[in-house]
């Protein structure tokens, strides 16, 4: 897969995404190297998306799970909803982007089919990822804007994998157990403030303490 849209890089960008991700950049990669793929491999069937159609929604999907895909070291943007997450936020503070998700997702299925004959939910990994390479770089015939729609999918999959569980992604906490985030904590002892130190993950969303005040999506 190219380096411009490898799992690796994506991780390095995650701090970047904006306060929703809620992921600090000094951040430290966990250091167990425990796999967790056996969780996150027992996938629910999903349910219906809310703004985006079937079509639409196969094909968000099958983008995100190339974006940041699931590997030895744990599960990807797919098993952490990231594609419930947009299309959640697409009725909300992603409203403005609905259109471009329409036609931007369309315009991806098209270019599979007429490149090599099959929707993109159906390529294999490796011609998934050759496309969304020709997206990225904006050499997608037939596709204005292609590169532009790239980079906002990558955003909102970053956004998606990371934020607070209460938004719709960062399902079972798989993106914050990824890059090692403990959680939202109200009181962090000395000790846990040390360099290298080993926090326990709380699981916690910061809707389940008292102190915050949600104002909506």
């Amino acid at each position: 897969m190219s380096n411009m849209i490898s799992r690796r890089d994506l991780l390095k960008r995650a701090g970047a995404v904006g306060a929703a991700a809620v992921v600090p950049i000094s951040v430290r990669q966990t250091g167990s190297g425990a796999p967790r793929l056996e969780a996150a491999q027992t996938v629910q069937l999903r349910e219906p998306f809310e703004h985006l159609t079937a079509t639409e929604s196969d094909v968000l999907e099958a983008i995100v799970a190339r974006l940041i895909p699931s590997d030895a070291s744990g599960p990807g943007a797919k098993e952490a909803r990231a594609a419930r997450y947009i299309d959640r936020a697409l009725g909300g503070a992603l409203s403005p982007s609905h259109s471009v998700y329409t036609a931007g997702l369309a315009a991806v299925d098209r270019l599979a089919m007429s490149s090599r004959g099959r929707p993109f939910k159906d390529l294999s990994a490796a011609d998934q990822d050759a496309l969304l390479v020709d997206v990225e770089a904006g050499n997608a015939p037939g596709f204005p804007d292609a590169a532009a729609f790239f980079a906002l999918v990558r955003a909102h999959t970053l956004q998606g994998t990371f934020c607070d569980p209460y938004y719709g992604g960062n399902a079972g906490f798989a993106g914050w157990d990824l890059i090692g985030y403990p959680g939202v904590r109200t009181l962090v002892a000395a000790d846990d403030q040390r360099l290298g130190a080993d926090v326990t993950p709380n699981h916690k969303s910061a809707y389940d303490y008292e102190m915050f005040t949600n104002h909506g999506n």
